[in-house]
């Protein structure tokens, strides 16, 4: 089956052979896909140079099966220029939706979804606010969203009660106001407002244990690579 041009992002680029790359590729409709490209002959150089993170391609690629095989590609429009902590969040996200966005399953959602939160990282915005959204709003895709509206008794979060999660539960209203997750807090979760402390702080902790699972016990490479960088 071939395919039209599609525009599509980079997320992990290795080599396969002296004349070809194996790419990992975040494809706008489609979801991520697994492709080999050639880069080799007099433009080597340029299409290296081409196949880099943050910059929007526009792919034409082809194949019945599970490895697929780019034809063509060319830049699409001007790269996302990140650097210092936005540079390692942009690795971040790029490792993260590698590793848990299954390969060819169409997931239609996952390319505007990064493709909106790469521009929010090059705009300044609070970097751990980016991600915690966008962890948050990828399970929800992937079919490993909370319910952060109603608790595992199906009634509305109530903002001052204080409840505890459990998983494959849901959230349980506990005694102790001095743990757990208080209901405005889930409030805030769930309408994306991570502006305090305490709710960034919580979110983190909660993004982390749902995505452990996924993630299994490889560590990512890009939280070594930030801590390092600290």
């Amino acid at each position: 089956m071939d395919s039209d041009f599609y525009t599509a992002y980079l997320l992990h680029r290795r080599p396969y052979s002296d004349s070809q790359v194996m790419l990992d590729m975040l494809v706008e409709g489609v979801g991520q896909l697994r492709m080999l490209a050639r880069v080799s002959g007099r433009q080597a150089t340029k299409h290296k140079a081409q196949l880099q993170p943050f910059q929007s391609l526009l792919i034409h690629y082809s194949g019945n099966y599970d490895l697929k095989y780019i034809n063509k590609f060319e830049l699409h429009g001007n790269p996302l220029f990140l650097t210092g902590d936005k540079l390692y969040c942009g690795f971040y996200m790029n490792e993260l939706t590698n590793r848990i966005v299954p390969v060819n399953e169409p997931i239609e959602d996952v390319f505007q979804l990064y493709k909106t939160h790469l521009a929010h990282l090059e705009q300044g915005m609070n970097l751990q606010a980016v991600l915690r959204s966008y962890e948050f709003q990828l399970l929800e895709l992937l079919g490993y969203g909370v319910d952060f509206c109603f608790d595992a008794s199906g009634e509305p979060i109530d903002e001052k009660q204080t409840y505890c999660y459990f998983s494959e539960v849901g959230f349980l209203i506990q005694d102790d106001p001095y743990s757990g997750f208080s209901g405005a807090q889930l409030t805030a979760i769930a309408n994306h407002d991570f502006s305090q402390s305490d709710v960034l702080y919580l979110a983190k902790q909660l993004s982390r244990y749902l995505l452990k699972p996924l993630l299994g016990n490889k560590p990512l490479k890009s939280r070594e690579l930030f801590s390092a960088s600290q």
